[in-house]
C-alpha cells in the first residue's frame, strides 16, 4: 500500500529552488533515510510533503486537510524546546488530538513511552529532564500519534549513540508492523544499518534512490558529501563508516 506520493514537488525561495523536481513514493513497511549534506534540502522537502511550505507540483500528504493529514502522517521536526512544566505523560499525550481528546491513560500513550523506555519518567515535569530525555519525549509524542507514517527531521540530535540506536530499531519495529518511516538522518553508518532504503539529495535534487549498499557509493560519497568511507559487511549487518574527507 503507497502512504505516500511526490511527484515533481519544487519548493522555492524566491525564484531559487530549494528541492527541485523531486519525486518518489514510499509503501507499508519501508524506513526510509533522507541524506544529503548541509543545504541540500532535507527539512525543506519534509516540510514540503506535509504542505506546511507552498509547492509546486504535487504530494499526497499536502493534498489532504489538515485533519486528515494528522490523521495520516505524524510528523516529528527539529526543534526540541519544550516550553511547559507539564506531566511527561501529558506532553506525550498530545500526539493523540488528531483523534479526539489528549488522554494520558490511552493505550497509545502507554505504547509509545514504553517504546522510548520513559516508563520511569510519567510523572516527571518535562522540563525538568534532559536535553537527549527531551528529545525521547518528542518522538514519543510523534509514536503516540499512531499514524500509518512518521516523518522525522534528525530525530537523533542530542540523543547518546545507545538511545539513537533504540530510536532507529523503533523505526524498524513500526515498519515490521507495516508502518513506513521518512527519516532525514546525518550518521550514514545508521542509515546504512537501519534504513531499507535511502533517497539521497544534492542541491536540492534527489540523485539517489535504493538500498543502502546502492545508494552509498564511492563515487557518490566524494561528489556528494566530498568524503571516503568504510564498507563492510558483518554479522550484526552493514557498516559504513567515513575515514577522510577529499577535497
Amino acid at each position: 500500500m503507497t502512504l505516500l506520493s511526490v511527484q515533481n514537488l519544487t519548493l522555492r525561495r524566491g525564484t531559487c529552488p530549494v528541492v527541485d523536481g523531486v519525486t518518489f513514493s514510499v509503501v507499508a513497511g519501508e524506513v526510509v533515510g533522507l541524506i544529503g549534506p548541509n543545504g541540500a534540502g532535507k527539512t525543506t522537502l519534509l516540510r514540503g510533503l506535509l504542505g506546511l511550505l507552498p509547492v509546486e507540483g504535487h504530494s499526497s500528504l499536502s493534498a489532504l486537510s489538515a485533519r486528515e493529514r494528522a490523521k495520516a502522517a505524524a510528523f516529528l521536526p527539529q526543534g526540541r524546546d519544550i516550553a511547559w512544566p507539564v506531566r511527561v505523560e501529558t506532553l506525550v499525550a498530545l500526539g493523540r488530538s488528531p483523534h479526539g481528546a489528549a488522554d494520558p491513560a490511552h493505550p497509545a500513550v502507554a505504547r509509545a513511552i514504553a517504546r522510548m523506555g520513559l516508563e520511569g519518567f510519567r510523572a516527571r515535569p518535562a522540563t525538568q529532564l534532559s536535553g537527549g530525555e527531551q528529545a525521547r519525549v518528542l518522538i514519543a509524542r510523534a509514536l503516540a500519534q499512531e499514524t500509518p507514517l512518521l516523518l522525522a527531521d534528525e530525530p537523533g540530535a542530542g540523543l547518546d549513540p545507545e538511545a539513537q540506536i533504540r530510536t532507529m530499531q523503533v523505526f524498524r519495529d513500526l515498519a515490521g508492523e507495516g508502518r513506513s518511516v521518512v527519516v532525514s538522518i546525518h550518521d550514514l553508518g545508521l542509515a546504512a544499518r537501519h534504513c531499507t532504503r535511502l533517497l539521497m539529495l544534492h542541491r536540492g535534487q534527489l540523485v539517489a534512490d535504493g538500498p543502502p549498499a546502492d545508494v552509498l557509493t564511492d563515487d557518490r560519497l566524494a561528489q556528494v558529501f566530498g568524503i571516503r568511507g568504510f564498507h563492510a559487511n558483518t554479522p550484526d549487518g552493514p557498516v559504513f563508516q567515513p575515514t577522510g574527507v577529499v577535497r
